[in-house]
């Protein structure tokens, strides 16, 4: 998304940041917050939390760090020094505090649900992932398998060799995807630092541009692991079948266009869900990554506000296409400026049938 600042801190919905709307969340159910951020955004969340100045202060903590790699020859593309390691979970302990739930500050879907903790806790399970099932459009997606001793595995596209990548993607074989929303139990993640030293988790290289907002800049590889990864380290691990509301990302700006329209709302417990005056079961939002691919084009285009898409099934833009206030889109629609100049859908329209500009 060509993001220059922690995306938690991006406007996502009624002018509200990922930031505001978590605190509020957090505020909400009376529990304590604790923030996760890398190096690289860390001192903006930090800026952000005074500006905003919660009633209570979240914790916040640093993940590690490792240099991004370059594809061509394996060397390092930078030489950051690692920092010291800031554990929470001792600071977590001493506040009598045993269960967390662990998602992404992008996914408004995922609330702490106070029914999915007392099952957690009834079960007593000292690791549970939530997962969802598998449509064609997730097939890139990390997949949960049971491995040969036995324990749930969760296996990532980039861990999978090349001839068993349409195996990997057959959704009828692996039907559930990782949610990346998980219930851990502090006390049993203590013990298993306490036996092991660390909590190793499989490499995943994840091929990037050195620069995300040049694609031109050096290939690397980002190395990453996945935290749900840690699932085939716990003994008596679960996953727990959720509906596809709790996962509502926003990893493109397609996925921002449908959250900041009518299609979803908050709901008095500060919850993102879809409004009910929404007249299809599903969307499918893709448009040109030239003209909408990075946060500034997009909001440049929908500096008026984004269209209705209450009503809509499936929504194309191929082009420069700027849009103005109070448009709406119903049915399925594809949206295509052939010309050089920018083409720009007036005030008030409603689109029900494809659109070529020219």
């Amino acid at each position: 998304m060509g993001l220059t600042q922690a995306k938690s801190l991006l406007k996502v919905k009624n002018e509200k940041s990922f930031l505001e709307i978590i605190l509020k969340q957090a505020e909400k159910r009376h529990v304590k917050l604790a923030l996760m951020n890398s190096f690289s955004t860390h001192e903006d969340t930090l800026d952000a939390l005074l500006k905003i100045k919660p009633s209570d202060s979240p914790l916040s903590f640093l993940q590690n760090k490792f240099p991004k790699v370059l594809q061509e020859n394996f060397a390092p593309a930078d030489w950051p020094q690692n920092p010291d390691l800031e554990w929470i979970l001792k600071t977590l302990l001493d506040k009598n505090i045993v269960y967390a739930f662990i998602s992404n500050s992008d996914n408004l879907g995922a609330t702490l649900d106070e029914s999915l903790l007392g099952y957690f806790v009834e079960k007593g399970f000292p690791f549970m992932m939530e997962v969802a099932p598998r449509t064609p459009s997730d097939v890139k997606g990390g997949h949960i398998a049971r491995h040969k001793d036995g324990r749930l595995i969760l296996r990532e596209s980039a861990q999978c060799p090349e001839n068993e990548l349409s195996a990997f993607r057959d959704i009828k074989r692996y039907g559930f995807f990782n949610t990346n929303n998980i219930w851990i139990n502090l006390k049993v993640l203590h013990k298993l630092i306490q036996k092991s030293g660390a909590v190793k988790l499989p490499i995943i290289r994840n091929p990037k541009t050195l620069d995300p907002r040049d694609e031109n800049s050096p290939k690397v590889f980002q190395i990453e692991t996945a935290m749900g990864a840690a699932i085939s380290l716990f003994e008596g691990a679960a996953v727990i079948k959720v509906p596809t509301s709790r996962f509502l990302p926003v990893k493109k700006c397609s996925d921002l266009l449908s959250i900041r329209s009518d299609r979803f709302l908050f709901s008095t417990e500060n919850n993102l869900i879809v409004n009910p005056n929404t007249g299809t079961k599903t969307i499918q939002v893709d448009i040109d990554p030239k003209y909408y691919g990075k946060i500034d084009l997009f909001d440049e285009r929908f500096s008026r506000g984004v269209p209705s898409l209450t009503n809509c099934e499936s929504l194309s833009i191929k082009g420069d296409v700027r849009f103005e206030s109070n448009v709406a889109i119903k049915g399925k629609i594809a949206i295509t400026n052939k010309g050089k100049t920018q083409a720009v859908i007036k005030e008030g329209t409603v689109i029900e049938k494809d659109l070529i500009f020219s």
